[in-house]
Order: structure tokens, then sequence, then C-alpha cells
């Protein structure tokens, strides 16, 4: 028997991702936001004053036209048709904030405040502006400017860079530059199967793409994803920030993208008559030393399944992201321990799919892609637990179960 009051999705949608100055390189922030926004509650078919919090994972503000306080989740909404009535939030938490945001719209529900949420978040690298700093009070009258891109040696100034960070704990574990160059060519070769048997269907909505001459073109399909991927071109490729084994293929890209999922009281559900999607059954936020980020999914799995009082083998799939590939290569061998055959049950539903490395990883949208994928491979197979998890930087890590009946 069910539970009227359990958090379920009844709808999920996201853009296509796009590649750094890629199709979706001239969106606007607010306007790439409201897509999805909007999309979810129209294929619901529910009235947009029926939400009572929007969620938004934002992290960097700078792309937006108002680069200071821009209240982007309240921008969005509105262009979205939502009432000005509805709260929002926007928060940062780097590439866990869109699994984040689900969960404190679940959290916000089960505390009897609202029935309805949406949740989710949003990234442009494409537009992300180039900075000048200490020129307010200097007093420049003559002389250069130096002016900063955020989005080279993309990281944090006071630590060392992640990239750095998940190489220093790879090689502890022993995962060396082949083990993740192929880890990137199954990442590719997943997505292309689910591509080319229609899954992705489920979760992506095409877009229109305006072009200078001509008609617009519709993207239907993540531009990361490169088909013709092999181990021998990416053994070719150099090492990034002298480290032992990261290169920009066994890494995601940086990427453009929305994702939206609508989330509701079970019982709302059923009063609006739409029929639950997946049921949330645990969510755990977790963060560790900060120079440990490759290890955080693995931890966060650990502890969602101890919540929820499941196994790791009553998962039919799971989701670790690619924030590099030996992110789910390091988490799968802290969860599995010395036992290499249960490691390879573990990679074998892992996945499945693809996952940022070849979808691309606009970073506060991903947790939003992972849970909304997992959930409509669910509904494939017909029923069954799944398990997403994914770091974000500094050492911090969401996991979340869903369930399919």
């Amino acid at each position: 028997m069910t539970d009227g009051n359990n958090v379920v999705i009844v709808n999920a949608v996201r853009t296509p991702f796009g590649r750094y100055g890629g199709s979706l390189k001239d969106f606007d922030y607010y306007d790439l936001s409201a897509i999805p926004m909007k999309e979810v509650l129209s294929q619901a078919k529910i009235s947009p004053d029926t939400v009572g919090e929007v969620f938004w994972g934002v992290g960097d503000t700078s792309p937006c036209k108002d680069a200071y306080t821009p209240v982007a989740a309240r921008q969005a909404l509105i262009k979205a048709g939502l009432p000005h009535e509805t709260p929002s939030i926007s928060f940062d938490m780097a590439c866990v904030s869109a699994m984040h945001a689900v969960k404190l719209a679940a959290m916000t529900i089960a505390l009897g405040e609202i029935d309805v949420a949406i949740a989710g978040g949003a990234t442009s690298f494409s537009q992300e502006p180039l900075i000048v700093r200490g020129l307010r009070f200097s007093g420049y009258r003559l002389g250069d400017v130096k002016m900063e891109d955020p989005l080279f040696a993309l990281g944090y100034k006071d630590f060392d860079l992640v990239a750095v960070d998940a190489d220093n704990v790879a090689a502890e574990y022993g995962i060396d530059r082949q083990e993740q160059d192929e880890w990137s060519v199954r990442s590719h070769e997943n997505y292309g199967a689910a591509w080319n048997s229609g899954k992705f269907k489920d979760e992506i909505m095409p877009l229109s793409i305006p072009q200078a001459k001509g008609e617009p073109q519709v993207l239907d399909i993540d531009e990361q994803y490169r088909p013709d991927t092999s181990l021998e071109k990416l053994t070719r490729l150099k090492t990034v920030y002298n480290t032992r084994a990261i290169t920009a293929g066994n890494a995601p890209g940086m990427n453009d993208g929305a994702a939206a999922i609508l989330v509701m009281r079970r019982k709302k559900a059923e009063e609006l008559g739409l029929p639950p999607l997946a049921t949330v059954v645990a969510q755990v936020s977790i963060a560790i030393n900060a120079s440990r980020i490759a290890e955080g999914p693995g931890y966060a799995i650990q502890n969602v399944l101890k919540k929820a009082e499941l196994n790791i083998d009553d998962m039919s799939v799971i989701e670790i992201n690619e924030a590099f590939a030996c992110v789910p290569l390091v988490s799968t061998k802290l969860i599995a321990g010395d036992d290499k055959e249960r490691l390879q049950q573990i990679r074998d539903k892992t996945n499945i799919n693809g996952s940022a490395i070849a979808t691309g990883h606009p970073n506060t949208a991903s947790g939003a892609r992972i849970i909304m994928n997992l959930m409509y491979e669910l509904r494939r197979r017909g029923g069954g637990y799944a398990l997403g998890a994914i770091c974000g930087g500094l050492g911090q890590a969401d996991a979340t179960i869903i369930k399919v009946d």
C-alpha cells in the first residue's frame, strides 16, 4: 500500500546539452532555465499556479545579464509563465546542485509547506564573461588592464584544481590512464546505443535553434557525444594540468543546458489525475575532505543505501556522474572493496546509457538529468530501484534512490 505523503515525480524534461560555444551559446541564462520549467508543466497539463515553489541550482551567476544577485530562479520562473506569487530559491552546490534541488523540494513537501515543486538547474558555460578585477578604487588612468578567464584552469583559487585532486585519488586506488580512457570510450558507446534505440526521446525536448541565415535548426541530441571516439584517439591526447591521467577525452566538456523535474506529494498527484512516474525513496548529502572529490559519490551511495535499508544488489541501474572517468571508477571500487567479482557486477549496471563524458556536463543541471534518465530507464524495464550519485567541488556529494512500481 502506498503512502499518500510520499514524494513522487510526475514529469521530467531537459534541453539537449550543448557544447561550449555550440548551438546554445546565444541563449540568455534566464530563457534557458525557463525552457524546461515551462515544458515540464505543459507535458503534465497542469496550471502554473499549482506549483508551490521552485528550487533551482545556479552555481555561477556571472553568465546572467544581471551578474550581481540576479535571483535567477525568480526571473526564470516568471519567464516560464509561473505566477509572480511563486516563491523560489537559486543556490550553489556546484555539480551537486540540481540533485540537491530535488532533495530540497522533497524536504519542503514532507514538511507540509507545499504539495508541488519544480526542481532542477541550468548552466551556461558559453555565456561566461571575462572578468576585470581591482579597477574600482585603483585609479587607472594609463596602462594595460588584465582580464581573467574564469574557465581557464577551472577550479578553486585557494585549493588544488579539481582535476589534480581527482587524479591523485585515482592514483591511490591504482586506476591508471588506460582504465580511464577505456571507461570514456564505454561512455560514448553506451550513449550511442541508447540514442540509436530512442531512449533519450523520453527526457530530451528538441530545441529550435535560430540561424543567421535560413530556417531554424532542430537540436535533439547532446552535442558532447562523439560517435567516432576510440581508445586509439584518446590515447593520443595530452594530459592536462600536469596530471598523470586526466585529459580532455576522459573528462566531460564545459556544456550548456537546463533540466527540470516536477515533484509532488502523492495525494496531490492522485487529486490531479497524474500517474506517478517514480517515487523518491531516499536522498543524502555528504561532505568529505575537499581534496577527495573522486570518493564522494562512493560514500554518498553507502549512506543512502543504509538510509533506505537497501543493498547495492537491489539496484537495477546506477549512475555515478562522470565528473572525470576516474570518479565512477574510484567510487565503485570504494563500494566493492577488494571483491573484484562484485566490482565488475556493480560496474556492469553503472552508466549504462553513458554519463557526463558523452552526455555533457552543464554542472548545475546534471543532477536532475541523472534522476530523470534513471527514472525513464526503470520504466522501460518495468520497474525496480535505481541509484544516482554526483560529486561537487571541494568534496561534496549527493545520492538519490528512486523506485518505479
